[in-house]
């Protein structure tokens, strides 16, 4: 019988602090989060020093509650898996550098993951059957990107945003319309009292590469319509904006992602990421894969949002490729998918 792997995981790439240990690839025995959405709630946004001082307070306390949930120590862990990009800089250094503290002090090897690619591999944790090659969406505040899975760890990005990832115009379109931050939720929740064919919102289609998307344009139609309603003294119906605002996004996204699918000759669809816990989102491609014979998969919405689990799945993966780092690991803020 083969031994257990054993990974623990720490993610801290924007504004949540995680640990997690993972078992063989696709076993969660702990998932701890301490996010800090309520601090920055008061600013309407990520702020970037807070997030790190916040990580420092917090990092060494998520990491022995990680390990005391799954009870195991750290002579059990196999390997350290840490997020080393993209994200916020110094967000980052803070679980790189408690990562190689631990690896230097007891000799566990150390990984450094890839966000993406851990938001990808959230999808491994609760679809057991789910294997390459596929096709996923990852949308979140920071990314928009249609990816080619073609084995773990190896991906092809075959459509990405020339803007606005589609979080970060839910984000600001939730600011313009009173909602505040965190906008996506906000949005899914006003949405359902509203009517999504009440006002058109364009859908852009990027001429150069028919899978990329481009929401500035939609956020901007959204704020105009907002500038048009008050200088006519008209009244907004907030709910129908968030409604049509979020069809126009849900619209693109699906019609893309579904074409592309179907380009490539694949019949298995993911989506990944923090805008993949969209209700709405989720209901679209529910529907329309099952149109389209396609099997589509999605990770419950806590391994949607940034958590640890999904990068000690992804860190498993590498593992067992044979994939170490040295103490020379460092945050790489700007790190593309698929580089090392």
């Amino acid at each position: 019988m083969e031994k257990d792997i054993l990974i623990l995981a720490i993610e801290s790439s924007c504004d949540e602090t995680a640990a997690a240990v993972v078992r063989n690839g696709r076993e969660v025995l702990s998932n701890v989060i301490s996010s800090q959405i309520a601090l920055h709630t008061l600013y309407g946004g990520v702020v970037p020093e807070i997030a790190s001082r916040k990580h420092i307070e917090k990092i060494n306390q998520v990491i022995e509650e990680a390990l005391a949930e799954a009870g195991v120590t750290l002579k059990d862990i196999d390997a350290i898996a840490v997020t080393y990009g993209p994200g916020l800089v110094g967000a980052l250094l803070v679980g790189v550098s408690a990562a190689k503290a631990i690896s230097f002090a007891t000799g566990i090897p150390l990984i450094g993951v890839h966000h993406i690619e851990g938001h990808i591999s959230a999808n491994f944790i609760e679809n057991k059957e789910l294997e390459p090659p596929f096709v996923c969406l990852v949308a979140s505040g920071g990314h928009s990107h249609l990816v080619v899975v073609k084995d773990y760890g190896e991906y092809e990005i075959v459509g990405r945003t020339r803007d606005d990832a589609a979080g970060e115009a839910f984000d600001k379109v939730a600011r313009a319309i009173g909602l505040g931050y965190p906008g996506g939720p906000k949005i899914d929740k006003l949405s359902k009292e509203g009517n999504p064919e009440a006002i058109h919102f364009p859908r852009a289609k990027v001429v150069e590469n028919e899978y990329d998307f481009s929401f500035s344009g939609l956020k901007s139609a959204v704020l105009n319509y907002l500038n048009g309603c008050q200088m006519k003294g008209e009244t907004v119906n907030t709910a129908d904006v968030a409604a049509s605002f979020q069809k126009a996004v849900i619209d693109v996204l699906v019609e893309h992602s579904v074409h592309a699918v179907r380009q490539f000759g694949f019949d298995k669809f993911a989506i990944a990421g923090g805008v993949a816990s969209n209700s709405s989102l989720r209901a679209a491609f529910e529907k329309e894969c099952a149109e389209k014979g396609i099997r589509f998969y999605h990770p419950s919405p806590v391994y949607c949002t940034d958590n640890a689990a999904m990068i000690g799945v992804a860190g498993y993966y590498e593992y067992i490729k044979g994939v170490r780092d040295g103490y020379d690991l460092n945050a790489v803020p700007n790190l593309k998918l698929g580089e090392r």
